[in-house]
């Protein structure tokens, strides 16, 4: 294997790599909103038409490593307390 043949696998590599943990974040960013959403919903006010699919989400993060799970909450807090703050002066 020539160095040049090397190193352009490397560099390809890297690409993999990097395009694997930015969709990483996007997936975190998606199941620590799912989380956080599901944690705040009053499951009594939802109607009855959509118990099956709240499970469906409720089965998948909880299928979710801890860490992982973590990891999620972590991305997105900074984002929900923007929009909680947002929310509060909208009220007011």
């Amino acid at each position: 294997m020539t160095s040049d043949h090397h190193a352009q696998e490397i560099q390809m590599l890297r690409s993999e790599i990097e395009m694997l943990m930015n969709e990483r974040q996007s997936v975190l960013r998606a199941t620590g909103a799912a989380a956080v959403f599901v944690a705040n919903l009053d499951s009594e006010s939802l109607p009855e038409s959509t118990y099956a699919v709240a499970d469906v989400l409720a089965h998948a993060l909880n299928q979710v490593s801890e860490d992982s799970l973590r990891d999620a909450l972590e991305l997105v807090r900074p984002t929900v307390e923007a929009a909680r703050s947002e929310a509060k002066k909208q009220e007011t």
